[in-house]
């Protein structure tokens, strides 16, 4: 288990601390992120690669000459925010365009994909590149939907590799997605990993088993399958794999044979050799193999196969020199370091002129915040075990995480006079850029938009909060992409929004409207547990996730009926 930290929910912070102090010659550590240390020429296209904390050498490791420019940060096993991919992003770009690079994960999706739309509408072009080279998590039909895994390394490589030789935004943006769509990966595990601070793994394996085809976020496996020799399990590793070679390949590839975090080297290494056999006998030469850890899981034991099918354009591009903390390949040459960037600070927000009835219903809506924000700490032990059932657990830190940072952003945005559109709207930042993750970039979406259809003259009526309410689902859906039945959030956002504007339509006040929308809501999240996943980290767990409700969902139905019994409370004096 992960045994050495001081506040757990300092561990990637502090973490991230260490490591830009330990290899400072390279990286100029920032909020939340890595930049490279050497100087780059003006208009080099920058790769910004990121993600969830705890995959060490993922994915500061691999900031450097040859490959990222930078990296950006989350929480353990929870996408960066918006916030910081953005900042991050402004401090790495040259003035030739970005690309910005992670693992195909509906947090990474959702931050990456809302960063890059604030940073093109300042001008910056950039571009998106979701790995997704995870077999086991969607057949080849299906290739968008599948997980980035250790493929995540051959193609940052690439793109760095192209960025590095002066090549266009668009030629590297090309090569790096053929390179992707060239990458295949394969794991197995023989048990599962601690988050720190936990007394228990995310999942278990009996040991007689081991589990294949497992997530680098702490999911299981798909399927269980009898522990097995190195030989046995070469073939199962291998056999996958080669069944996807694509129409007129060489036969040259890269390989990775990755460690998840605490598989031995010597284990690997006795691997490789029935690994190696494997792919020469299907006529495949493995051109500068890398053996070891390279994406990891925290404390997971484990092992992945990568292959990359290689041709005249990428062959050079996976050789060509690099140097980071945790890949080195040739020689590079020798660069000026260039100075830390200056780090803005922290501003204190500020808001538009606000009228009196705005401002007064502010205080409403900040009350309710805070009722919130208790109910979730209430319940963040339940909702980490029902996430945990076919995710990583931590639905429940990050609710009360990023409901926490909303009060306080609420609070600042109060006494700096805040009408209750803006409030609510500020609160959803802090709560995004706190959390991180799946949910914190949810709800961040979906408070920004309800208090911007709030506004912030008038106090608002029941007909207003619908709308508001309609806001926030249309922001989630037309970013998320889930819609009913993909067993999300939205199978319970969609009946509580539907029932709030029936019954504010019909001329019902606020309290009686919002306990009908509340209640539909939580049967809908009950309903939750008869449907298979088809977005998300669950998806590939379908088999797992029956019979289980959508922790999502039922946080939302939670958060409702709490605002619910407040909103009558408030109506009735109690």
């Amino acid at each position: 288990m992960t045994s050495i930290f001081d506040e757990p929910e300092r561990f990637a912070a502090t973490a991230l601390a260490g490591f830009c102090d330990v290899h400072s010659h390279l990286v100029h550590g920032l909020r939340g992120g890595a930049l490279r240390a050497s100087q780059t020429p003006e208009g080099k296209v920058a790769l910004v690669i990121g993600g969830g904390s705890g995959h060490y050498p993922a994915f500061a490791g691999y900031v450097g000459a040859g490959l990222a420019d930078a990296a950006v940060a989350g929480d353990v096993f929870a996408s960066p925010s918006t916030e910081s991919v953005a900042r991050i992003c402004r401090q790495a770009h040259r003035g030739g365009g970005i690309v910005l690079g992670f693992g195909n994960y509906a947090g990474d999706v959702l931050n990456f994909g809302a960063a890059a739309e604030r940073l093109r509408g300042e001008g910056i072009d950039v571009r998106i590149l979701a790995v997704t080279d995870d077999v086991a998590s969607a057949p080849p039909t299906e290739k968008s939907k599948r997980r980035g895994v250790a493929g995540d390394i051959p193609v940052f490589k690439i793109a760095g590799a192209a960025a590095e030789a002066g090549l266009s935004l668009d030629e590297v943006e090309r090569l790096a997605r053929l390179a992707n769509a060239r990458t295949v990966s394969l794991g197995v595990a023989y048990s599962g990993c601690t988050l720190p601070g936990a007394d228990a793994p995310l999942f278990t394996v009996d040991p007689s088993k081991l589990a294949v085809g497992l997530g680098i976020h702490g999911e299981p496996g798909v399927r269980d399958e009898p522990r097995m020799p190195a030989a046995k399990l070469a073939e199962l590793l291998v056999a996958p794999l080669l069944a996807e070679r694509p129409d007129g390949a060489s036969g040259r590839v890269a390989v990775l044979l990755n460690g998840l975090g605490a598989t031995k080297y010597e284990e690997l290494f006795v691997l490789w050799t029935q690994v190696a056999e494997g792919l020469r006998a299907g006529g495949l030469e493995p051109v500068a193999p890398e053996v070891g850890e390279l994406v990891t899981s925290l404390d997971m034991a484990g092992c992945s196969l990568t292959l990359t099918w290689l041709d005249e354009e990428l062959e050079p591009l996976w050789l060509a020199p690099a140097e980071t903390a945790a890949f080195r390949r040739g020689q590079v040459a020798p660069a000026a370091r260039a100075p830390k960037p200056a780090e803005d600070a922290e501003e204190t927000p500020r808001f538009a002129p606000a009228g009196e009835p705005s401002r007064e219903a502010a205080a409403r809506v900040q009350a309710l915040l805070e009722t919130m924000a208790r109910a979730l700490a209430a319940a963040e032990d339940e909702l980490g075990r029902i996430d945990a059932i076919a995710g990583d657990g931590d639905h429940g830190q990050g609710m009360r995480r990023g409901s926490a940072a909303a009060v306080e952003g609420g609070r600042a945005a109060l006494a700096l006079g805040a009408g209750a559109g803006s409030l609510l709207a500020h609160a959803g930042d802090r709560w995004a850029d706190t959390a991180g993750g799946t949910s914190g970039a949810i709800w961040g979406l979906m408070l920004r938009a309800f208090g911007t259809a709030l506004g912030d003259e008038e106090k608002p009526g029941a007909a207003d909060v619908a709308a508001g309410a309609r806001a926030g689902l249309e922001a989630v859906t037309a970013l998320g992409r889930a819609r009913l039945g993909d067993k999300t959030l939205v199978d319970a956002l969609v009946p509580f929004v539907e029932a709030l504007e029936r019954e504010t339509g019909a001329g019902r006040d606020l309290p009686s409207a919002w306990a009908t929308a509340a209640e539909a809501a939580t049967r809908a999240a009950e309903a939750t547990k008869d449907l298979a996943p088809r977005l998300g980290r669950a998806r590939p767990l379908a088999a797992k996730s029956l019979g289980h409700p959508d922790a999502g969902a039922v946080s939302l139905a939670l958060i409702a009926r709490s605002l619910a019994e407040a909103l009558r409370g408030e109506a009735t004096g109690a």
